[in-house]
């Protein structure tokens, strides 16, 4: 399956900020979406980082709550690693795993086109078993 299926089955919409964002701003926007992560763009458009609720909760641990007075650039992990409509789940699926990103923002020609999260990944990978499951057992049940 590629990555364009699986972006037909979600809402078109992604979250996004720019870097000047205030952190709170931030806060409310992903709690008002019920997102943990946002795509970042710089004013031409261009995907310059990702926000996450673990970044804001990693620099409150390191800079305490002096973080809420910050944007979102100064936060922000960058630089983003993507993929396209045309990658194949499975191999994204590994990606995430072993860079232990949840997000990853899909690029088609360098336009910000959706977001696939890991748990987009694993609900594919669980309809991808459980059809697997049902051949075998009609197979069997003859």
């Amino acid at each position: 399956m590629r990555i364009r299926d699986v972006l037909n089955t979600k809402p078109a919409e992604v979250l996004t900020v720019e870097p000047e964002t205030a952190v709170p701003s931030l806060l409310a926007a992903l709690a008002a979406r019920g997102v943990g992560a946002a795509v970042v763009l710089d004013a031409d458009g261009a995907v310059v980082g990702m926000v996450s609720e673990r970044d804001v909760v990693r620099h409150l641990h390191h800079r305490g709550a002096d973080v809420l007075a910050d944007t979102v650039g100064s936060i922000m992990t960058g630089p983003v690693t993507s993929c396209g409509p045309d990658d194949e789940v499975d191999s994204l699926g590994a990606v995430m795993t072993e860079r232990r990103i949840r997000h990853l923002p899909v690029l088609e020609q360098g336009r910000l086109t959706g977001i696939v999260s890991i748990g987009d990944v694993v609900k594919v990978r669980l309809g991808e078993l459980e059809a697997h499951r049902d051949q075998l057992e009609a197979y069997i049940a003859g």
